[in-house]
């Protein structure tokens, strides 16, 4: 059975590499019909952040990473919450000194920092430099006795080498001499990421490990660990890193990281994924649209790259209007209703539009911007003139060609034809108009370009005759009024 398990740390807010991690975690699972455990790594208690764990949780629902066990959910493996599992990590670490696998170390913070600072000037690489791993026991119960605090280090090998198979990357083989004897538990009595994973990890029967390429290093410490507890260890798999365009690690510079950012600035979920799976893995060398079916019926891990993927933010706006253009007009107003109604100072309509929108009238102005919107974010500039009255320049009206006296006739002679129409729709508008055009002996562009400032206060908008059927006959025979009142009198 698979089980594979994503294990954040609330230290911050969910980013793509992070999220990007439990996709593929998710996707394996479900290919495999397994279990997706989500797991909470809380023990670095300094480097908690308020609402961060709430925040990856709901970065993972708003994907639709759903979790067989893990908070809210529950499971037979809880809890899931490593603060919640302190005595059975204290368990194996006692469990490793009394066996002779790990240590007390009772070297204070300030003894570590002269260590580094000796080594640095020696130009040595900072490392523990064991002084308590051959204390007698005699030395070690006067340090108990004087109540000085330690923490729990393991006995590392201190020669041969510690190989293991890597599911992308083959076999990985690390020299013992490279390794340093790390802590595993702390002075405070909280694990180590090394000890709380191995342990978890082992009593959740989790299959395979699927983590950042950044874990690489850490793995050797495990798979000795693993030995010392006389366990199995899962399988490996290192994930490819995410790159800024500069093949630089993904970082705030190169733009939003954070997956409730692309949530706000309008990006679909469902494209997100897609967008994420392609991070490292892909289905052939040009599939780039799978649904998430598809992903989930083709992934696998062997083709999951081994070099550094690159994060393409135009890639990821042409994917989203992809997804955004085959969305139901019905559908994609639903989805636009909360980017509109958002306040103003959030990127919404202005305050002066009245909320709730008219959703009937809503759904006529969405097939006119569809084809337009790359991020959901984008459709209150588009689509604001359709609930205000824009205020513009009379010369907008005129455009490159037209005189005073020549707009203020077509548009004088739109009102009437406009009055007189029996369905207000874009077809008959633009049969009675097209023809205006002509017998005012005015290019249909430069008599479209009026009306289209007319009605909407802009150069550019949407199609004409769709965009005023959408309006309807009162706004528009209101606005082409008010424009003729902004060229002054006949």
């Amino acid at each position: 059975m698979v089980r594979v398990r994503y294990a954040p740390s609330p230290t911050g807010a969910p980013h793509v590499g992070n999220i990007r991690t439990a996709l593929f975690n998710w996707l394996f699972a479900r290919h495999h019909g397994g279990s997706f455990i989500v797991r909470i790594e809380d023990t670095d208690q300094e480097r908690l952040v308020p609402g961060a764990l709430e925040a990856i949780l709901e970065g993972l629902r708003w994907l639709g990473l759903d979790w067989d066990e893990g908070p809210e959910v529950g499971g037979p493996y809880g809890p899931y919450i490593q603060s919640e599992r302190q005595g059975l990590y204290r368990q194996e670490a006692e469990r490793l000194v009394a066996q002779g696998h790990a240590y007390r170390c009772y070297c204070s913070p300030q003894t570590l920092a002269q260590m580094r600072e000796e080594q640095a000037r020696r130009q040595e690489p900072p490392r523990y430099d064991r002084r308590c791993r051959e204390l007698s026991a005699g030395e070690r119960a006067r340090r108990e006795a004087a109540g000085e605090r330690w923490v729990v280090r393991f006995q590392t090998p201190l020669a041969g080498q510690t190989p293991f198979d890597d599911l992308i990357r083959g076999q990985v083989v690390f020299d013992n001499a490279t390794l340093d004897d790390f802590v595993l538990l702390k002075s405070d009595g909280y694990p180590t990421y090394h000890l709380a994973n191995v342990v978890d990890d082992h009593a959740m029967r989790i299959s395979h490990v699927m983590r950042a390429d950044e874990w690489l290093a850490s793995t050797p410490r495990h798979v000795l660990l693993y030995a010392a507890l006389g366990w199995e260890p899962p399988q490996f798999a290192h994930l490819p890193m995410i790159l800024g365009p500069d093949r630089a690690k993904l970082s705030k510079r190169h733009g939003a990281t954070s997956i409730l950012e692309y949530r706000d600035k309008g990006y679909l979920p469902e494209a997100m994924t897609n967008f994420m799976a392609l991070l490292g893995w892909s289905l052939d060398d040009k599939t780039e649209l799978l649904d998430r079916e598809e992903l989930t019926r083709h992934f696998s891990l062997e083709r999951i790259g081994k070099t550094g993927a690159i994060f393409n933010l135009e890639k990821l706006d042409w994917m989203n209007g992809v997804y955004i253009r085959k969305l139901p007009p019905a559908e994609l107003a639903q989805r636009l209703l909360p980017f509109l109604e958002r306040p103003e100072q959030e990127g919404g309509l202005p305050e002066a539009v009245a909320r709730p929108l008219d959703r009937a009238y809503l759904g006529r102005i969405v097939p006119l911007i569809q084809e337009r919107l790359k991020t959901l974010a984008e459709a209150p500039a588009l689509v604001d003139f359709f609930f205000l009255n824009l205020p513009y320049e009379p010369s907008l009206l005129l455009g490159k060609r037209l005189s005073p006296e020549a707009a203020r006739a077509g548009l004088e002679r739109a009102q009437v034809v406009l009055k007189g129409l029996v369905a207000f729709e874009a077809e008959a508008l633009e049969g009675v108009l097209r023809p205006l055009a002509e017998t005012l002996g005015l290019k249909a562009g430069d008599f479209f370009g009026l009306l289209r400032v007319a009605v909407t206060g802009r150069a550019v908008a949407p199609p004409l005759f769709q965009t005023m059927a959408a309006l309807g006959r009162a706004r528009c025979r209101e606005r082409l009024e008010a424009a003729i009142k902004k060229l002054g009198p006949a």
